[in-house]
């Protein structure tokens, strides 16, 4: 090994200066470091290899490489430190555009459900809408024959619940007028008069009754039995 790649490899840092300057020392007897090799050390500039007692000088190599060795592992950890964060940015980017999608199709599907729901109640309400134009008019009519009517009229799945305001409102009673507040009819629309938009005779055709108000419960409250729901929570509809 020549002086000059052994003084390249003796100042690979300040520590392993200093401690080829300890082992000088020690070997010329001095106990102490003197000052002057303190500031060759501080300089960068060593002692030579080839200075160093034969005995000192592997000791004086396996230090320098131990620094060294020290050094790459620091950097090799901070490498492996930096990938690992941008592994974990990268899944956290993933998730998170996976979850968006997720939610964005969920959304997407309920929205197809509730337009499919909707078109089911759309027509629900257009088959509800019956046209009365066949219905035989009389001069009066019974409470059976009234029932019959609604029968007619009213989806088999909502009678039920249409019967049940009406057994409430008016007994079947198409001619029931509430004198104090004005209401009138099967379903006692109030005013009364509101009826006339489904037939000029609303005050003594119970089929123009139950037309007004089959409209009504489906346009409020989506069905009769929707109306019904209110009507059993706060005793009007």
């Amino acid at each position: 090994m020549s002086r000059i790649s052994v003084r390249g490899f003796a100042v690979a840092s300040a520590t392993a200066v200093t401690t080829v300057g300890a082992v000088v020392g020690v070997a010329s007897g001095s106990t102490q470091p003197s000052n002057d090799m303190e500031a060759t050390a501080a300089s960068g500039e060593g002692t030579l290899l080839a200075d160093i007692p034969a005995g000192q000088q592997a000791e004086v190599q396996t230090a320098s490489l131990a620094q060294q060795a020290d050094a790459q592992a620091v950097a090799a950890d901070a490498a492996a430190q930096k990938s690992a964060e941008e592994s974990a940015r990268k899944k956290a980017a993933e998730d998170a555009v996976a979850k968006k999608e997720a939610a964005e199709k969920k959304l997407a599907e309920e929205k197809a459900a509730a337009k499919e729901r909707e078109a089911e109640l759309k027509a629900s309400r257009s088959e509800a809408r019956a046209d009365i134009s066949d219905i035989a008019t009389q001069s009066s009519y019974t409470i059976a024959e009234t029932q019959a009517i609604a029968r007619q009229m009213v989806p088999a799945d909502q009678f039920q619940c249409f019967s049940n305001i009406v057994d409430h409102e008016s007994s079947w009673n198409y001619r029931a007028s509430n004198p104090s507040s004005g209401a009138y009819g099967l379903v006692q629309a109030l005013p009364g008069s509101k009826m006339a938009s489904a037939g000029s005779d609303w005050q003594t055709n119970p089929a123009t009754q139950i037309k007004w108000g089959l409209n009504y419960m489906n346009d409020r409250y989506g069905s009769p039995c929707g109306a019904w729901d209110f009507w059993q929570a706060n005793n009007w509809y």
